[in-house]
């Protein structure tokens, strides 16, 4: 009795399908998203380098922009690796308690990820609302409390998530119909009410989000608020040229969260091909964007890798 419960409660093993109805696609659709990683990891490593080795980008907005783009590694490397090993070798298994801890690590990353992305639109109110007293206001201890603050907010709220599943009992199928752990087709496997789980994990995401959400449209409305009134063109241009870009990758990254949220809420109509590969790019598709749009539009991070490879060339 007690072996049979044991293994009942925590199976050795799960196995992700991938994306349902498209497994002859998967050596394809393998393909752009490896291509998508490898830039993910290039593009945020360099970053972190630059910003290291330059001195003069220790400023609030490339110390976040640091943050984000350690929080876009974990994040996709979490995912990555793993999902090409389903596409490309077949492998499906996936042990439980590391499916766990990919699991903690996909949602408490998202969560940074987008309390980094509010981080990011203050830094930027601060700077352009009020640029004499941004160094003074955003001081280096000041943004080192926000960064621990989203990471604290991050872990607090999603480790309960692998401490609930590992406590239900699964005595129905071991297959996720997902191309990695995510919460909610795990706890569809639960043979118990899982209800108040479901519950619990969807009302977080939707403080979490909602809120970071509901901040960062009120910075930039203020932002726009105060560019409108630059008595200079040009001066208005380029702070609105700083933020477009910030807003685009915002937008890429609530667009697909919103729709993978209202999808598990209500949609439960929608195809489920078309459901795991939205969350994909919810997941991929940030991290990829993200040192493209922040590292080649921000001048002085291009101009010094532009310099640093003409050094190595000459």
């Amino acid at each position: 009795m007690g072996p049979a419960n044991k293994s009942q409660t925590s199976p050795d093993t799960f196995s992700l399908m991938g994306i349902p109805g498209l497994e002859h696609l998967h050596v394809w659709i393998g393909i752009p998203f490896c291509s998508m990683y490898v830039v993910a990891v290039v593009g945020n490593v360099t970053i972190l380098a630059v910003v290291r080795t330059e001195r003069s980008l220790h400023k609030p907005m490339f110390l976040f922009l640091c943050m984000l783009s350690i929080t876009d590694l974990v994040l996709s490397t979490s995912t990555l690796p793993r999902m090409l090993c389903l596409f490309w070798l077949g492998a499906q298994d996936i042990a439980f308690d590391a499916c766990l801890t990919q699991m903690f690590f996909i949602h408490s990353f998202t969560a940074m990820e987008s309390g980094f992305f509010l981080s990011m639109a203050i830094d930027r109110y601060v700077a352009i609302c009020h640029p004499l007293r941004h160094t003074t206001i955003l001081t280096h201890t000041r943004i080192a409390k926000m960064g621990a603050s989203v990471v604290l907010w991050g872990v607090v709220f999603f480790s309960p998530h692998p401490i609930l599943l590992r406590q239900l009992p699964y005595c129905r199928t071991r297959i996720i119909a997902h191309t990695y752990c995510e919460f909610m087709d795990v706890v569809k496997l639960a043979c118990v009410d899982t209800g108040p789980t479901k519950r619990y994990s969807l009302s977080v995401a939707s403080v979490i989000g909602s809120c970071d959400g509901l901040f960062i449209v009120v910075s930039y409305v203020l932002i726009l608020r105060a560019v409108f009134r630059l008595p200079s063109r040009e001066a208005s241009l380029k702070a609105l040229g700083t933020c477009g870009s910030h807003v685009c990758v915002i937008l890429v990254f609530y667009s697909t969260a919103v729709f993978t949220f209202l999808t598990h809420r209500f949609g439960h109509n929608v195809a489920p091909q078309i459901h795991i590969f939205i969350a994909n790019i919810y997941l991929l598709v940030p991290p990829f964007l993200n040192p493209i749009v922040y590292g080649i539009r921000t001048k002085k991070i291009r101009d010094h890798v532009l310099s640093s490879l003409m050094v190595k060339v000459a």
